[in-house]
């Protein structure tokens, strides 16, 4: 091509661009109003019913319009994930409008009943929310175990045929980054050299109280560096770096610097003739300054002094598809200002602020916007430029198809359930040998690694992971069958040099078991992050995480995080309470089994028997794949009981998942029953071998699962309230009893885990259980100071018959 030729085609490409950077201008600008009105609306004109503050949170929205816009407007393809701050939820609720993906009606509706939530949410918001991101610090590091995840399923082969990967991106407020779970997760993502993750930090340096302290871009660079990301910094826009090439522009550019955060916001929220005032006072007598600023009036130079980089088009769209050339992990530090463009900027109470009625009318008119059009995506332009922004949206990226076959709803994948034996293989044992939970579990996942006949389609989807106790947990026969998870092979140095151990940690792509540190935030991040790969990625996982019962609660935040956004996954907690024994206090559990009943889309279940673990264990495996399905948690004891001499029947089994069953069942109206969870079945069986010789007719009861019978009684109690004949199960096992009849309760946990079965049918209960802190010891010493054995269980029956 001649010379004048590449010229006419560079000329041409420079208008093409300038003319894009001028659409998503001005679509920035649409983005801000309607998310700012959304909120407006929701505090100012609909009705309150309550008088209660509907709020929201405008600042914060204002502060990532740019960095958004240009995200999701130009950057994004359908296949990337995103993580959005929690307080821009309006911006992306007014982007999903302009794309049609969400209705006018939902943002009326703004923090109602039925309409956009607050903060964005995978299951109330509807399919473009990629990760839920109302608990501060865990939207964005699951994005890290999203791309773990990815490259999982991806180096194994399992990925739709066609399909692209996508980059794992998280908008991240500032003061996000003073969560610790951020660095657990940063710490991890170094271990496992992640790819394809994003962190866009809006660097407003202002939290819900306070300015951020000064330099800290200068920690967090380090931090980010230390764990091998890029790092980018944004801080200025084109109009300042012009300004900065200028004479005088050095002392400018060293004033920004230099000036302190609470100095910074203070002017900005004060505007132009303060901005003056400072500079002059510092830099007057410098004449390249002076030629500078003396010109702009006032409205002029508080632009010029905010145009940061986060709020400059340019500047936004030019680090972002520098970084889209390599899949690195890149954290982007954007420098951007609370409330930019409202007249709440830079104010250090703006977090909650709301601009009253008359700003709001100030807006709206300089925007050009008539009453009563303020829905209208394009109210105030010109039919021209109205059908050339609807064109552009039209060819947006990331409102393309996604590539790869299969059904699809909206960019979430579907995958077909991996089908699951109707009986798993029960562990082996010598006629009258003990066996615990916790063993059995081992076994029976050690039997389903071997993958062989109908076992392998569920083994080859099974992903496992400990926060660093997959011994001491049993997982290490499946692993030692399974090998390690990693992007690069790594071998086992003692198996090299030829030095006996028990494990096999052959480190490949092949593996299937993630070794974590201690850090149980990680754990439940990872378990969510696969527990969404069937959406995620078009690949149904079957993750199972154990951790110690007792540390559950330390990652519970991380926990309720994965349930909230229904992810699928099986967690095992061992080994569990007082039973531990030796252990001590710190290590034994005392109110998970509450946790388990109080936690929603989790199914919680305490098997005491083999048999029925290998039947809740094929029970989650379907579970957690069902349409109406959840996640399902497993409390196992390190404890080997006696195992019954029984084949269970269909009748049984159901009751199992159900929640109980009669294991000796009662005399029709009996007036004694004892009611028993996990490891404790071998005290109440020899109590209830005692009591049987005195009291005729007393049932023995096992209870599989607290939760399910109380969520089964919750529901058949709505139902009746409907109108609508129900009986919970419980209500039916309950039912054998006189309706005054005592019934024992023993749990090693809070005894209120049974506690609430005397109110099912207004029967008397003794509720035995542990409600205050562990202590070392050997099994029957510890049963009997905290009334777990066979004797407070009969002092308990006696106290129950006499009423």
């Amino acid at each position: 091509m001649a010379p004048e030729g590449m010229a006419a085609q560079s000329a041409a490409g420079s208008a093409d661009e300038a003319g894009r950077i001028a659409l998503l201008r001005t679509l920035e600008q649409r983005v801000l109003w309607l998310a700012c009105w959304t909120i407006h609306h929701a505090n100012h004109i609909r009705p309150s019913r309550d008088g209660l503050k509907v709020g929201g949170h405008q600042a914060s929205c204002a502060s990532v319009a740019t960095l958004m816009t240009a995200l999701y407007l130009d950057i994004l393809r359908p296949e990337d994930r995103v993580a959005v701050k929690p307080h821009a939820g309006p911006v992306f609720h007014a982007i999903q409008y302009l794309l049609g993906r969400t209705t006018r009606e939902k943002l009326e509706r703004f923090r109602a009943f039925g309409g956009t939530q607050p903060y964005p949410s995978r299951t109330r918001d509807g399919l473009d929310v990629d990760f839920s991101t109302g608990s501060v610090g865990l939207g964005v590091a699951i994005t890290n175990f999203a791309a773990l995840v990815q490259d999982y399923v991806r180096l194994k082969g399992l990925a739709p045929k066609g399909s692209r990967p996508g980059r794992m991106v998280a908008v991240v407020g500032d003061a996000e980054l003073d969560e610790g779970n951020i660095y657990e997760a940063l710490l991890e993502s170094w271990k496992h050299d992640i790819q394809d993750v994003w962190w866009i930090i809006d660097y407003n340096r202002q939290s819900l109280d306070s300015i951020v302290p000064d330099r800290l871009f200068h920690r967090i660079e380090g931090l980010f560096r230390d764990m091998r990301w890029d790092v980018v910094t944004v801080k200025y826009g084109t109009r300042l770096e012009a300004a900065f090439a200028r004479p005088g522009g050095a002392a400018l550019r060293a004033w920004i610097d230099d000036c302190p955060n609470s100095v910074y916001s203070a002017l900005t929220f004060q505007g132009g003739a303060a901005w003056r005032e400072a500079l002059l006072a510092d830099l007057g007598r410098d004449a390249g300054l002076r030629a500078i600023i003396d010109p702009l009036p006032d409205d002029e130079l508080a632009a010029l002094m905010t145009n940061l980089g986060g709020h400059d088009m340019e500047t936004v769209l030019a680090a972002l598809r520098r970084a889209a050339a390599a899949p690195r992990p890149t954290a982007f530090i954007a420098y951007t200002i609370k409330g930019m463009g409202l007249p709440l900027a830079g104010h250090k109470d703006n977090h909650a602020g709301l601009m009253t009625v008359e700003q709001m009318e100030r807006f709206r008119a300089a925007l050009g916007i008539s009453p009563g059009k303020e829905w209208e995506p394009f109210a105030g332009l010109d039919a021209a430029t109205a059908a050339e922004l609807k064109r552009f949206l039209a060819t947006v990226p990331f409102a393309g198809a996604l590539a790869g076959d299969g059904e699809r709803r909206g960019r979430r994948r579907v995958a077909p359930p991996v089908p699951i034996p109707d009986t798993l293989p029960e562990p082996r044992r010598a006629p009258g040998r003990k066996m615990s939970t916790q063993e059995a579990f081992g076994q029976i996942l050690s039997e389903i690694g071997r993958g062989q006949g109908e076992l392998a389609p569920l083994a080859s989807r099974i992903l496992t992971t400990s926060p660093d106790v997959t011994v001491s947990t049993s997982l290490g026969p499946w692993v030692n069958r399974r090998g390690v998870f990693s992007r690069h092979r790594r071998n086992d140095a003692f198996r090299d040099q030829k030095v006996a151990s028990a494990q096999k940690w052959v480190m490949t792509p092949e593996g299937q078991h993630v070794e974590l540190g201690i850090a149980e935030q990680n754990l439940f991040l990872l378990l969510a992050a696969a527990g969404l790969s069937h959406e995620l990625n078009g690949v149904r996982l079957l993750p199972v995480g154990t951790v110690y019962d007792t540390f559950v609660q330390r990652g519970l935040d991380a926990l309720f995080y994965g349930c909230y956004q229904d992810a699928r996954f099986l967690l095992v907690s061992t080994p569990s309470g007082i039973t531990l024994a030796p252990e001590g206090g710190q290590h034994q559990s005392i109110y998970t089994p509450l946790i388990g009943i109080g936690q929603d889309r989790l199914a919680f279940y305490e098997p005491a028997h083999v048999d029925e673990l290998c039947h809740l264990l094929a029970h989650a495996f379907r579970h957690i794949q069902a349409e109406d399905g959840c996640s399902v948690w497993l409390r196992l004891s390190t404890r080997p009981l006696a195992q019954p001499d029984r084949l269970l029947g269909e009748a049984e089994k159901a009751a199992i998942v159900a929640g109980g069953y009669w294991r000796v069942p009662p005399a029709p109206g009996a007036r004694l029953a004892i009611a028993y969870e996990g490891p404790v079945a071998e005290e109440a069986e020899a109590a209830h071998a005692a009591l049987a010789e005195e009291v005729p007719g007393v049932g023995l009861l096992a209870i599989t699962s607290p939760d399910r019978l109380h969520a089964d009684w919750l529901a058949a109690a709505r139902a009746r309230r409907e109108g609508r004949a129900a009986t919970a199960h419980v209500e039916a096992l309950l039912g054998a009893l006189a309706p005054d009849a005592g019934i024992v309760t023993v749990v090693d946990g809070h005894p209120a885990t049974l506690a609430w079965l005397g109110a099912v049918r207004g029967q008397r209960i003794q509720a035995l259980g542990v409600d205050r802190f562990g202590q070392t010891g050997d099994i029957p010493d510890l049963y009997r100071a905290y009334g777990l054995d066979t004797d407070a269980i009969l002092d308990a029956a006696a106290a129950a018959l006499i009423g």
